[in-house]
């Protein structure tokens, strides 16, 4: 299922890569991620980290479907505000996972430290404004609790919002520790270093049967692929095993700009506002724009130029109305699928009949930083190791997998 329609621009960052097929397969691996995307990289990542020999399988290229879309904003904070969380599943749950989102954001930045290769990552503060006069206030909510439980932020007023960012905003909140990557080189250069330590990687390889048990048979374009665990990390795609209660897919508008020469707002932070669905915005490396929005409830990508490209005009056109001085062109328009969960969180462990097979689904927002704490989950409970947040994101909660 391809998740994206029109040009994208992270894979023109990058040279063409060849993944090769093992010349040899072992009898079984440990564990065979379904998906080579984000998740997928990152889970096999810490899997191998931790001593595991992973397969890892894709019916397209690596990092060539929902990973290519990704915007690459990097944000701790999630799509339903923390007091709003709060109110849904507790204070302590709440604070807990917004805590984590905080780790892996740390981890993200370690790992893309420690690659062989440059991959744009950035560390920038988020500045989520105030779309209407009421929302200062839920702003203003927002950033007393996040100050309550030690997490980095600072409230602007109208006046600072225009000294700091030129636009004019009844008021802003402005978190820390965010960043900015460059999604597409982040998946290549995670997986050519795993290659490198023994990861097999099987591309363009379609898994056509599953049979469960113990050791649990793939059955695929290129052979039989056994292993004692699995892990699904298919992204937006449809689940190879049963489906999610609590998950819509929808679909979204993205475009970057053309480069340019004209100056960028306070330390090109990231933008995003209170509306729903909302305007968001970065910067890249190169002095490109990234814009995205205008989300729609239709599960597949426009296949209409037409449609794309009226959907970026009005997102330019926004963008226009915070920073008149940008002279603007998009370069690259596309629309692409993406994941909600009626509860905003992930859904990240075994499945409810299968206990060896594991489900990665970063539905909510924040679909790389969920894909990191859900690498190290999977690794923890692989372990029989289970943390503070394994409950909250478990797909044996209500709105998880229901069986067929």
């Amino acid at each position: 299922m391809l998740l994206h329609e029109g040009s994208l621009f992270w894979p023109k960052t990058v040279a063409p890569i060849l993944y090769e097929k093992p010349l040899c397969m072992r009898h079984v691996y440990d564990v065979a991620i379904v998906g080579a995307g984000m998740s997928g990289a990152l889970c096999a990542h810490q899997l191998q980290q931790a001593g595991y020999t992973v397969a890892l399988i894709d019916s397209h290229e690596p990092a060539s479907n929902s990973t290519a879309a990704n915007t690459g904003l990097l944000q701790y904070a999630n799509d339903i505000m923390l007091h709003e969380l709060a109110e849904k599943i507790g204070v302590v749950d709440a604070v807990t996972f917004y805590k984590r989102c905080v780790q892996a954001m740390s981890d993200l930045q370690k790992l893309a430290g420690q690659l062989h290769r440059d991959v744009d990552f950035i560390e920038r503060p988020s500045v989520c404004y105030a779309s209407t006069k009421e929302d200062a206030k839920k702003l203003e909510r927002e950033y007393d609790m996040l100050q309550q439980h030690g997490f980095r932020c600072d409230f602007w007023t109208k006046k600072q919002v225009q000294q700091h960012m030129g636009f004019k905003k009844h008021a802003a909140l402005v978190t820390y520790g965010d960043a900015e990557v460059n999604p597409v080189k982040f998946v290549h250069a995670i997986l050519q270093k795993l290659i490198d330590d023994g990861l097999h990687v099987f591309s363009n390889t379609h898994v056509h049967n599953i049979q469960h048990g113990d050791t649990i048979t793939l059955e695929t374009t290129t052979g039989t692929i056994r292993a004692k665990h699995v892990v699904y990390a298919v992204g937006y795609s449809p689940l190879p095993v049963d489906h999610l209660i609590g998950a819509n897919i929808r679909r979204s508008y993205a475009l970057v700009t053309q480069a340019t020469t004209a100056p960028f707002w306070h330390e090109r932070a990231l933008i995003w506002e209170t509306a729903r669905p909302y305007l968001y915005l970065r910067t890249t490396v190169d002095n490109r724009l990234v814009i995205g929005g205008l989300d729609e409830a239709f599960s597949k990508p426009t296949t209409s130029p037409r449609k794309r490209k009226k959907q970026a005009k009005k997102l330019l056109q926004e963008v226009k109305k915070l920073f008149p001085h940008l002279q603007l062109q998009a370069e690259f328009v596309y629309c692409a699928s993406f994941g909600e969960s009626r509860d905003a969180l992930p859904y990240i462990g075994p499945h409810p009949d299968y206990a060896n097979e594991f489900y990665i689904a970063g539905y909510g927002g924040n679909g790389t930083v969920y894909s990191m704490i859900a690498a190290d989950e999977i690794t923890q409970q692989l372990q029989q190791h289970y943390t503070a947040i394994s409950a909250i994101v478990s797909t044996k909660r209500v709105t998880g997998i229901q069986t067929i």
